[in-house]
């Protein structure tokens, strides 16, 4: 078995969600459930077939984001993973819906962090272990800290 870090290629103030799923009708799903939730999101989805032709199936409502996500996908190349990258929004926005579709068996991770993905490779296939998302924790915050965490939700709209 070989092991490999994958880093996601993406600009720093794109948002993404890695999740792995069972069946090739995720594409279609993961689509209306976005468009659903949150019409006025862009986004793009990418899928990794795990069987038959094995492609990278892809959709989305915005180019650039489907590229992204189809790019990123085959350099992962792990079955029946998908990718959603989006912009108008967060993950949080999203997440509990795409929990919800019912293909959909694990989220990895939902950050706009700079995000590694550690892969196993068996030779008769690709999977994933598991992300390394973001920094190594620097400490523990303080009342300041505290502060800036609500001042910075109550920008987002998260808190009165």
């Amino acid at each position: 078995m070989e092991l490999t870090a994958v880093l996601i290629d993406k600009p720093t103030d794109v948002n993404f969600i890695l999740g792995q799923s069972h069946f090739i009708k995720t594409i279609e799903d993961l689509h209306e459930a976005i468009v659903q939730t949150v019409p006025q999101m862009k986004f793009g989805i990418a899928f990794c077939e795990s069987s038959g032709p094995a492609l990278v199936r892809r959709t989305g409502n915005d180019a650039e984001l489907t590229e992204l996500a189809q790019r990123n996908a085959l350099a992962l190349s792990c079955g029946h993973c998908f990718i959603v990258f989006m912009t108008g929004g967060f993950p949080i926005n999203i997440l509990n819906t795409i929990k919800a579709v019912p293909e959909v068996c694990t989220i990895y991770c939902a950050t706009a962090n700079p995000v590694e993905v550690i892969v196993a490779d068996t030779g008769s296939g690709r999977g994933i272990l598991g992300v390394v998302d973001g920094a190594r924790s620097k400490g523990i915050e303080n009342e300041a800290d505290v502060e800036a965490r609500k001042q910075m939700l109550r920008k987002f709209g998260y808190k009165l």
